[in-house]
């Protein structure tokens, strides 16, 4: 299957679980893209001693789950993409939306 995940927030607990859910569905041969939008983008920076968010995040693209993360959305934050989180557009989230069988958000 094909699923999508949405991540729009900072919280740690959230995303990490957004991407727990995604290694999982790796694990299962899923086909798994994420997209950060909003405050999602800042998700690399998490820093919380209870959630590895950062490390769910490489377990994921190690896996080959891919990230995308919104250009206009890093720009107004003052911030560029990284090797794991590549700038985006909402192109790319709209080809995401249209080849996914499921979209979850977060």
């Amino acid at each position: 299957m094909k699923i999508g995940i949405i991540i729009s927030q900072t919280d740690p607990e959230t995303v990490w679980n957004a991407f727990r859910f995604g290694n999982f569905s790796l694990d299962k041969k899923h086909n798994v893209r994420v997209f950060l939008v909003g405050k999602g983008v800042e998700c690399e920076k998490i820093k919380d001693k209870d959630f590895n968010v950062r490390g769910q995040m490489q377990k994921f693209t190690g896996s080959g789950g891919k990230i995308f993360s919104c250009g206009t959305c890093l720009k107004s934050r003052n911030m560029k993409g990284s090797n794991i989180c590549p700038v985006s557009t909402m192109q790319d989230l709209m080809k995401i939306v249209e080849e996914s069988e499921r979209i979850v958000s977060f």
